[in-house]
């Protein structure tokens, strides 16, 4: 079967709901358009934004083609090992931002993740994660759009190139009209129009197995057996779906790829630095953590449903692969009407992917690249000039990139790549950083660079045969905990022979140089104890923990 037999009978109620979504995107972004006045209201909304508001953004801006079309795929592909995604490679992380990693952030008034980097080290790190940070989002960018497009394609039946531009105008539009307040507000409704199209999907999916107990069932009796419905079983060595040991789950993904994806990734750490106060920031990806804990309902579920619904799923090519375990489904069990809210729910997830990686990209574009080091000291009105400019170049970008995931029948081995290499060893130099005060600027400069190139090295020397891996994805575990341990390494080694940073120039900046008031710019009531950022953590972490019992 090609990608033709993905093909939906959409009839004008289907779309119209897609058009009226595509007004209301718009509708949103020009809105949002009259509070825009200087950089900082269209590159952080003003910091002026409600936890809510931010938190809801923060889990929509990862649902993008990663979530929805590679946890469906992982879901059919691995079963419910894919649920360490969630509940030890997020949750805990989220968790450890809202209340470690967010006073440093917010308290230092940064506008980017690299400028954080420049007033802890220095300038040359501050370039080195500017530009990785920059290229890395132009290619997750393309992730989604191309995802967009292929399923526009597959379903709608547009060219691929139509259904290409198409996306990138709607969501170059409500960017460089609105900003971050467009992106954000438009990241809210996507988040519920999202639920709305995947929710029809699992209810129908699951009424056809025979509910729950009728899809494990059917997966006992599929090629993944009896390992499908188990996370830790069999971890103790490779021999197990997802083809990876515990150790490497556990501190490849569940503590480096995932922190290094949580707390040092600016297009999420952006939405917290849109909150109004120090309580709001805190609490924006704690907020969040809460419906991660509950989405694989919506995208592993559904993924295997698929697995034991649709014969010959899991094909290197075609319209069978692994990727198109959701718009199978779509096709195969939705009614018109709710088809058309559930393909407007999967193109709001890929816009709501490329709109955080776009509206990262332009903020560290103007501030950390452009202001930094081409034109210092212009105007605010040309720095806001310029990163509209920057949004445009970003989607054009986005639009070529688009095209380099396509190789991949698992684009979730594609985004694990990526993560592997920019943001594992950024994460290790971020922590050791900030923990260790005697880090000299010259160690993070170097940790970063070594890290960098080991994660790359381990990926080139794996895919050139020299290095064996039971899987791509056991490789990413094993290529982040190579970056960490390497920045570790050199970190350790360089420090004791350069200068550190004095107490003073890190005061606010790193544990032991000074505290950080963990009350600016407090508002009534963001101080009462239920909305204690400790407090929802632990119920958070807790739940994380809960969660697994059922599925060891």
């Amino acid at each position: 079967m090609d990608g033709g037999g993905l093909r939906l009978d959409m009839d004008v109620l289907d779309y119209g709901i897609l058009v009226l979504y595509f007004v209301t995107v718009l509708g949103v972004g020009f809105a949002a358009r009259r509070a825009i006045r200087t950089s900082v209201d269209f590159f952080l909304s003003g910091r002026s934004l409600p936890a809510w508001v931010t938190g809801l953004a923060f889990v929509s801006a990862n649902l993008g083609a990663l979530e929805i079309i590679g946890m469906a795929a992982n879901g059919a592909q691995y079963g419910m090992m894919t649920l360490h995604y969630y509940w030890i490679g997020a949750v805990p992380a989220m968790v450890f931002l809202g209340i470690v990693m967010m006073p440093f952030y917010y308290g230092s008034r940064v506008r980017s993740v690299p400028e954080y980097l420049r007033l802890r080290f220095n300038r040359p790190t501050h370039l080195l994660n500017a530009l990785s940070f920059a290229v890395a989002q132009v290619l997750i960018a393309g992730v989604n759009l191309y995802a967009l497009a292929l399923v526009m394609q597959a379903l709608l039946g547009w060219p691929l190139w139509v259904a290409i531009v198409v996306g990138a105008a709607i969501v170059l539009a409500y960017i460089t009209v609105g900003g971050l307040s467009g992106a954000i507000y438009n990241e809210v409704l996507q988040f519920f129009v999202i639920l709305a199209g995947l929710i029809p999907i699992t209810v129908v999916g699951l009424v056809k197995v025979g509910g729950m107990d009728g899809l494990m069932d059917a997966v006992r009796d599929s090629k993944l057996g009896e390992a499908g419905l188990h996370t830790w079983a069999d971890t103790g060595s490779t021999a197990n779906p997802l083809g990876a040991h515990w150790i490497g789950i556990v501190f490849g993904l569940g503590f480096v790829l995932s922190f290094g994806y949580w707390t040092t990734n600016f297009a999420e750490v952006q939405r917290a630095l849109s909150a109004r106060n120090m309580n709001a920031a805190r609490r924006t990806p704690i907020i969040a953590a809460y419906p991660k804990l509950v989405i694989p309902v919506v995208t592993v579920i559904p993924g295997l449903i698929a697995l034991v619904t649709v014969q010959g799923l899991g094909a290197e090519t075609g319209g069978l692969q692994y990727n198109n375990a959701i718009p199978l489904l779509m096709r195969d069990l939705l009614p018109n009407g709710v088809l058309g809210v559930a393909v407007t729910g999967l193109i709001a997830s890929f816009m709501a992917g490329m709109a955080a990686n776009v509206s990262g990209f332009n903020t560290v574009f103007t501030y950390d690249i452009w202001q930094a080091y081409v034109h210092r000291d212009r105007s605010d009105e040309y720095y806001l000039r310029v990163g509209r400019l920057a949004t445009v170049g970003g989607v054009v970008v986005g639009i070529g990139t688009a095209f380099i995931a396509a190789g991949f029948s698992n684009i979730m081995n594609y985004i694990q790549a990526l993560f592997s290499l920019f943001n594992a060893p950024l994460f290790a130099t971020f922590i050791i950083g900030m923990f260790w005060k005697r880090m000299s600027p010259a160690a993070g400069f170097l940790s970063l660079l070594s890290g960098t190139v080991a994660s790359l090295a381990t990926y080139l020397l794996y895919k050139g045969g020299v290095l064996a891996f039971d899987s791509d994805l056991e490789e990413s575990f094993w290529g982040a905990g190579i970056a960490f341990v390497t920045v570790a390494v050199v970190a350790v080694v360089v420090t004791p022979l350069t200068r550190p940073k004095r107490d003073d120039e890190l005061r606010g900046l790193v544990y032991g140089a000074g505290g950080v008031d963990l009350t600016a710019d407090g508002l009534v009531g963001d101080t009462a104890w239920y909305r204690s950022p400790i407090l929802l953590g632990g119920i958070a972490l807790l739940l994380s923990v809960l969660f697994y019992l059922p599925v060891l």
